[in-house]
């Protein structure tokens, strides 16, 4: 599709198919992200064990809070160039654009200066054990260095994103988890360099991939503007990005601290095999995640855009929509856990005390499972319309308000189960806000001003 015709796209083409255009991709670049992580998991799982899963498990919550700093720049500017290019100012998308080249760039240095020179008390702070410190150190001393590579193409990739360009974005994430699941047999098995050798995949994998997303750009192809006068920081335009885009940070900065907090917990209650069980079962689980946010990515553009021209019967459309298959993803994947799970966790091990401790897990976490989707349509929805409060008071409650609590005091009764349990009650709780809050923001949205068009 041509640039120019996409801003037509997201206000005219029927809201059905156009849901489905912008999230098809999105949906199939998060599934062979999800798939790399699994991938990864099962081959350090045969090469190293159970030492070897509870390394990248706990680098993980690490990797998270990158990706909440870089997710933060990448939806909060997405959202307001969505809404730029629905109120028709393209220029004003372009300074926002360069903002956030700026802020990734920045940050993405400082953590890769900070992981350097703190490896060992960051290891120790995320729940590293002395048995798998290690390991932990040799993953994540190379990860470090992917670091500007990552938050570079988080936030561009939004920006793709946000202009309509879903194809495109989703051509980025499959060349990186591709040349991921390509390359990590390759390291770990042929160079025979274990964990070490996952870290180099994964570092090479998004070096490829953030070249081809800035020739994207270099050479036209976006309805972005670029060029070096839109490259300077703007007071106001950073602090809306990271107002809109707070709620992203709560959200994966909150489970980064929340696993860190379950990482040193199991490490207590369970030891390696209880903390390479919650990698597992967390890899798994994001089968189902990656599809519900590749959803609500495809959604973003649609409200931003239609929000900005003001048509709002294609928001309530298009919420509507997303909303029936959110659920309908979340479901389904429940299903398929409760009826194979020994035959999915047996994949990642021979380990027949990590199997049993990883399917005490799993079917306990699985149980709120259907109420995911619901959840994150409507953290989506507030995001792009600009309302970063409530979006981040969603995000707060699940991963904070109760998660965390519950984390903490569950298991003084239940033991490690009572870590299980944690999950399915933070679900249930954050299902009843997200629709309370969900039905008086839709009620304050102003009376159709656009006919509608499909």
């Amino acid at each position: 599709m041509k640039a120019p015709l996409r801003s037509t796209m997201l206000a005219d083409q029927k809201i059905g198919k156009l849901l489905y255009s912008l999230s098809m991709p999105a949906i199939v670049g998060m599934l062979v992200q999800a798939m790399y992580n699994v991938v990864d998991a099962i081959f350090v799982g045969q090469a190293v064990g159970a030492v070897g899963i509870s390394a990248i498990a706990v680098v993980f919550p690490i990797q998270l809070l990158v990706m909440a700093l870089a997710q933060t720049i990448g939806v909060g500017g997405a959202s307001l160039i969505s809404r730029r290019m629905g109120a028709k100012a393209p220029d004003d998308a372009g300074l926002t654009f360069g903002n956030m080249l700026l802020l990734a760039e920045i940050l993405g240095i400082a953590l890769l200066i900070a992981g350097f020179v703190a490896t060992e008390p960051i290891l120790r702070l995320f729940g590293t054990t002395p048995v798998i410190m290690e390991a932990a150190k040799d993953y994540f001393q190379i990860i470090v260095v992917s670091f500007p590579l990552m938050t570079l193409i988080m936030c561009t990739n939004n920006a793709v994103r946000a202009e309509g360009n879903a194809k495109m974005a989703m051509a980025v994430m499959l060349i990186g988890a591709v040349l991921n699941i390509l390359l990590d047999p390759l390291f770990i098995f042929v160079f025979n360099m274990g964990v070490q050798g996952a870290a180099i995949a994964t570092l090479l994998a998004h070096l490829i991939a953030g070249v081809f997303l800035i020739a994207y750009f270099l050479t036209g192809r976006s309805e972005i503007p670029v060029g070096l006068k839109f490259i300077r920081l703007n007071g106001a335009i950073v602090k809306e990005i990271i107002a809109v885009g707070s709620a992203t940070l709560a959200r994966f900065g909150a489970m980064s601290f929340a696993t860190a907090l379950l990482n040193n917990t199991l490490g207590t209650l369970g030891g390696t095999n209880a903390i390479a069980a919650f990698g597992i079962v967390f890899r798994i689980l994001s089968f189902i995640y990656m599809p519900l946010m590749g959803l609500s990515q495809g959604l973003q553009p649609i409200i931003g855009f239609n929000f900005g021209a003001k048509n709002i019967l294609r928001v309530r459309q298009s919420l509507k929509l997303a909303n029936i298959s959110a659920t309908a993803v979340a479901l389904g994947g429940f299903l398929i856990l409760i009826i194979f799970p020994e035959a999915i966790l047996g994949i990642f091990s021979n380990d027949t005390a990590l199997i049993q401790t990883s399917c005490e897990a799993l079917k306990y976490m699985v149980i709120g499972l259907p109420l995911i989707g619901y959840q994150m349509v409507g953290s989506a929805l507030f995001q792009a319309l600009g309302k970063p409060l409530p979006a981040l008071l969603l995000a707060l409650l699940r991963q904070v308000l109760v998660l965390i609590p519950l984390i903490i005091i569950l298991p003084k009764f239940w033991g490690l189960d009572g870590i299980w349990l944690a999950f399915p009650f933070a679900d249930g709780l954050s299902f009843l806000l997200t629709v309370i809050m969900v039905i008086a923001v839709m009620k304050s949205l102003p009376a159709i001003e656009t006919e509608p068009t499909s």
